[in-house]
Formats: C-alpha cells, structure tokens, sequence
C-alpha cells in the first residue's frame, strides 16, 4: 500500500521557534544523508497515537473522535518539504477485549514488509498510576514480531501529560516514576539484560495532544514543567534515527515467520545426533547388564 507524499503544508501551523527547532533536527538528518525517515507508531488502544501523528504533522490527517473505534488497519501519512521526507505510520490498537490483539499485529507486519522503520514511538498515558500483566504482554508481543532490536530504536511518547497528580508527588516525581515503571515493564517483556537495556537507551518524551495544552511565551505547546513537547519529541525522534544501531527492515521472512522456521532446521542435525549418542549409550547398557547378569544377548 503505498501513500500519497504531499507538501508539509501542517509545517507552516506550528510557531515560528517550533519551525525553527524542527528545520534544524531535519537538518541534521540529511547531514547524515538521510533524506526521509519512517516512523512507526503503536501502544493499546485509546492512549493518544493517531492524536500524536495529527500533532507531529500539525494537521488532522488522522480521524480521531472519542465515541469512535480506532481504525482497524495501519495507515502511513507522508510530508514532503525542502527535499526530506517524513512518513508516520499510525496503526491499531494492540488489546482487544483485555487480550493482545494478534490479529492486529500481522495486519501491521504484513503492511510493514518491504519497508524499513527508523523510529518506533511506543506510546501510552502518563495519567495512569500502575502497569499491568497486559503491559507486559503487549510489550513481549511486540518483542515476538519485530525482534529486541526494535527496542534500541525507541521513543516511549506520554500523552495526556497536562495532568495534576495526587498532592502528594510533583509532576517531576510523578511522571519520573511513571516512565520508570514502563521501561521495566519493557525491559522484562523484552527479555532483555539490564546492561543491554540500559544500552538501548530508550528516550522518554511526554505529549499532550488536546486543545487545553498550555502554551509557552513562544506558543508553543507546553507541558507543566514548561518543556515544549513537539520540539522535545522530534529532537528525540531524530536521536534515534541517527544512533548507531541499524533501522529494523520487515522483509518477507519477517512477515512469514521464517526466520525461527530457519533456525529450527538448523537444529535437527544436531537433535537427531543427540538421540542417536542416547540410544547408543542405552543399548550399551542393556548389553552391559545382560553380560552380568550371564544370560546370553
């Protein structure tokens, strides 16, 4: 499925310092030879996604109504402007009905092949006081489809982060503590060592999509803590674009489930040699007892 690359026309809606911020991230990147850029965005259903891809735009390319079911496939939106590219790509919820929506999955690993993904935004709510078994599940079944690697080129986006929380904590220690639990929960969902997740470096960035977002002496939109949050998340989109770890390419193997099919014919020889090894130190065995025992074979 191909998408329909238009001029940024959303570009020109954002405010001057925003503008000025984004040109130079995009700057950097064709710095770096690269002249556009994938971004996949998933995360459970009602969390922000397709509200964060109409955001980063700076256009309502995403239908987004709060009586209305989310789309039930991927849908790529495409910005052209001063000769780089960026494509978002805005996908399905991956719970249905308190379960890991697998079904959501392959329609996204089969909308994916042949493409290559620079940054995956992993989006969820900050405004939520714990995480969950079901966390941990969607995070492992995004491990099984895509590999650990997609985890070393990723952003964890916070959305509705115009939020007071309890008396008690700061929105500094609230939200610290909140994305804190999430990377655990991705850390153990991915199986990943701790070095080799604390290496990964995933980057934290929090987003509030509504119309009641503050806004900064700029006009910028900006969160509680006065960060404005577009620029923070391209700034960190491009960070990852550009770290040293390859981009995740979602070839046919991918999509079919080949790669593990491969490694399992890799490993009949070496299962077959076992069980021949076995039954050749079980026969002998036999031959051995009958011997003592004098009876003849």
């Amino acid at each position: 499925m191909g998408s329909l690359v238009r001029e940024w026309v959303g570009f020109q809606q954002f405010p001057a310092a925003t503008q000025e911020k984004l040109g130079e991230f995009f700057g950097k990147l064709k710095q770096k030879d690269m002249n556009s850029m994938t971004v996949l965005v998933m995360g459970k259903g009602g969390v922000g996604k397709s509200s964060t891809v109409n955001s980063l735009i700076g256009e309502q390319v995403v239908r987004v109504s709060p009586f209305q079911a989310e789309g039930l496939r991927p849908v790529m939106v495409s910005r052209t402007m001063g000769g780089f590219t960026i494509n978002i790509i805005d996908t399905p919820g991956l719970v249905e009905a308190g379960y890991v929506n697998y079904q959501a999955l392959e329609l996204i690993k089969g909308f994916l092949v042949n493409r290559t993904i620079d940054v995956l935004l992993y989006v969820d709510r900050l405004d939520v006081y714990r995480v969950d078994e079901l966390d941990r599940q969607v995070v492992q079944a995004i491990t099984q489809t895509f590999g650990k690697e997609i985890w070393c080129k990723t952003v964890l986006v916070l959305t509705h982060a115009q939020f007071s929380p309890p008396d008690e904590l700061s929105y500094e220690a609230f939200s610290s503590k909140r994305s804190d639990s999430l990377l655990k929960t991705i850390r153990v969902g991915a199986k990943m060592r701790k070095q080799q997740f604390e290496d990964s470096a995933i980057g934290v960035v929090y987003a509030e999509n509504s119309g009641r977002c503050s806004k900064n002496e700029k006009e910028e939109k900006a969160l509680p803590n006065g960060e404005a949050w577009i620029p923070n998340l391209v700034k960190a989109i491009t960070d990852v674009a550009t770290n040293q770890r390859k981009a995740i390419h979602v070839d046919k193997k991918m999509v079919d489930g080949s790669n593990s099919d491969d490694r399992g014919k890799k490993l009949i020889p070496l299962i077959i040699g076992a069980q021949f090894f076995i039954l050749k130190m079980i026969q002998g065995a036999i031959r051995n007892d009958i011997k003592i025992s004098g009876k003849p074979v």
